[in-house]
């Protein structure tokens, strides 16, 4: 398992299955295991850890990373995937999200999209971040809704691994484009981080990597603090 700034200077923070474990215990609702080299390595995703992680937890575990076609959903979902996610592949070819919908239902496909703002304008990244797909956040999930993804999972590489709050303006423009459920991901990195992302936009879920793997907040410090301000959590 690994965690990066901004997509880069990857370092190594501990073994997926010992720490799914972990989270699970600490209440975390779903876990979303992203193999963040497989598209660029032009490889399937590793079939195997997520058959390990998903043998040991009993909450969902969504899978990214690598994914290509029908058979890779198959496979993923074979190794205990309670959902699967598509970005790269996405882009280059927007039946597959059908495809998907018609093989194994709805609820089992997310879109997940990584982004940044280039002057001004949100653009859709792809390959790991490290190709501008030429075309605009919100356009591009709403078309993926409109494909039957169930959910959009939105990670923002301006702000990932920064700890410096969510992308809250990047968030409310998916959120403002699609009626599914928006998961934000990058950047959450205090208590208030989390409260401002529900308070301020209509996101539906927030995930965060970095304070939990280097053991500054756990999954219930932060839930606590949600119900504090009163946002309803599990």
């Amino acid at each position: 398992m690994v965690k990066g700034v901004n997509f880069v200077n990857i370092k190594d923070v501990g073994d997926p299955v010992e720490c799914a474990m972990e989270y699970e215990r600490q209440g975390a609702d779903e876990l979303v295991f992203l193999d963040i080299t497989a598209t660029t390595e032009e490889r399937q995703t590793m079939v195997d850890i997520v058959r390990q992680t998903a043998a040991s937890i009993s909450i969902p575990l969504a899978v990214g990373g690598g994914v290509r076609s029908v058979d890779d959903f198959r496979a993923l979902f074979d190794a205990g995937a309670a959902k699967v996610s598509i970005n790269s592949a996405a882009v280059k070819h927007p039946e597959l999200i059908s495809e998907a919908v018609d093989a194994f239902g709805s609820e089992r496909v997310v879109l997940a999209i990584d982004a940044t703002s280039v002057d001004g304008v949100y653009h859709v990244l792809i390959a790991g971040g490290s190709i501008d797909a030429g075309i605009g956040l919100p356009s591009w999930a709403h078309r993926g809704a409109e494909l039957g993804a169930s959910e959009i999972l939105l990670t923002s590489l301006d702000a990932d691994g920064t700890k410096g709050g969510f992308d809250i303006k990047m968030t409310k423009a998916v959120c403002d484009a699609v009626k599914v459920p928006v998961i934000a991901s990058g950047g959450g990195g205090s208590l208030e981080s989390f409260v401002d992302v529900f308070k301020q936009t209509d996101v539906d879920a927030a995930l965060a990597a970095s304070i939990f793997h280097f053991g500054e907040l756990t999954v219930g410090d932060v839930k606590q603090e949600l119900m504090s301000h009163g946002i309803p959590v599990r």
